[in-house]
């Protein structure tokens, strides 16, 4: 199962350097002009776990495979892209493509890197962003809803939901609000909301972009971030995307005294990355072995025929049962074999929902 989430926000923001920084690579040309990201860079990046360390350890697992996260980095937005200005009709479309949206704001000053609007302001950059969503949203849903409340008047089924949800996000969207704030009432309006794929019912997660000497407990600025997300449902992150330039360069080894001195305990990799599975409602699991021990992705609420899934469609189809072990129990016992003896490995069948840090091996036809 692969999830992609979109870097955005205004030109010169830091966007590139922190997508960089994610991948660990060069990949996106970071440069203090506006456009310097013009065809999406994309990255995926392994979620830092160590839970997956420690499970190899106790399997003496030759192979280590965590699981992965997609980056997207989209080119910088200026007003009017709903209407095609600047790369806008492109940067709507790569938005359009991905499952959540990272939307970097940035909280520091700094004369010599250019702001397009010549000022600091992150929460004036983040409405600037979703104005131009929105605009785009109701210009689509004004076509959408009344083709569908027509055929929803003939009887037509399918078009009486999507007028119903979709209806109820074009009411937002004309109230000044997000899309993603629409309560769809059954699966089905939620099947619907999903597939119109609308810009802003995307799940955002804002990612101040702070200096260095406010890496670890943030600014002025990003307090008011925290606060829209808040007011939102969003989530917000602290990254100084120029520290995290700097730790990628460094040897794995030097890493935990580089952030320490920093007052810091973990990278703005993990931070970001671990908000971005809670916006996606995501949980891993894992499968341990001699040759390898791997995590796996799911969303919260996936059965075990849905896991078995992950690994091989054929698991799915032929499902039987999972043999499944919590991870405290599993390392607390020393492994399968000691959890199976105290009674703490569990044979699951079709209904059982996955949790977060299940150590699961499936049998099927």
């Amino acid at each position: 199962m692969g999830f992609k989430c979109g870097i955005v926000g205004l030109p010169n923001v830091g966007k590139s350097t922190l997508f960089n920084a994610l991948t660990e690579t060069q990949a996106a040309q970071a440069a203090n002009y506006p456009f310097c990201t013009i065809e999406p860079n994309v990255g995926n990046v392994a979620v830092p776990d160590t839970r997956l360390d420690a499970l190899a350890g106790i399997a003496g697992s030759q192979k280590i495979i965590a699981t992965q996260l997609g980056f997207v980095d989209i080119a910088g937005l200026v007003r009017g892209a709903s209407k095609g200005e600047g790369l806008g009709n492109q940067f709507l479309g790569n938005i359009r493509e991905v499952d959540a949206i990272v939307h970097v704001l940035r909280c520091f000053e700094n004369d010599d890197i250019q702001h397009v609007d010549n000022k600091v302001d992150p929460i004036a950059d983040a409405e600037t962003v979703e104005t131009e969503l929105m605009l785009s949203d109701l210009e689509s849903l004004e076509k959408r809803v009344p083709a569908a409340q027509k055929k929803a008047a003939q009887g037509d089924k399918e078009s009486k939901i999507a007028a119903s949800v979709l209806g109820q996000a074009l009411d937002l969207l004309r109230e000044g609000k997000p899309a993603r704030l629409t309560v769809p009432k059954d699966e089905e309006e939620a099947r619907v909301l999903k597939q119109a794929q609308l810009l802003t019912g995307k799940p955002v997660l804002y990612v101040c972009n702070v200096d260095e000497d406010n890496a670890a407990d943030g600014n002025a600025f990003s307090a008011r971030v925290f606060e829209k997300a808040a007011a939102e449902g969003a989530q917000a992150v602290v990254v100084s995307a120029a520290i995290e330039a700097d730790i990628v360069t460094m040897a794995p080894e030097d890493r935990t005294e580089f952030l320490t001195e920093l007052g810091l305990t973990e990278t703005g990799l993990a931070r970001v990355i671990r908000a971005g599975y809670e916006l996606l409602h995501l949980i891993t699991f894992f499968t341990v072995g001699p040759k390898e021990a791997r995590a796996w992705t799911v969303h919260k609420g996936a059965t075990a025929p849905n896991a078995a899934g992950e690994i091989h469609s054929d698991f799915e189809k032929g499902f039987i049962r999972a043999e499944t072990v919590a991870y405290e129990d599993f390392v607390a016992l020393g492994g399968e074999s000691k959890a199976r003896e105290a009674g703490k490995l569990r044979a699951e069948g079709k209904a059982y929902v996955v949790q977060d840090g299940d150590v699961m091996h499936f049998l099927h036809s």
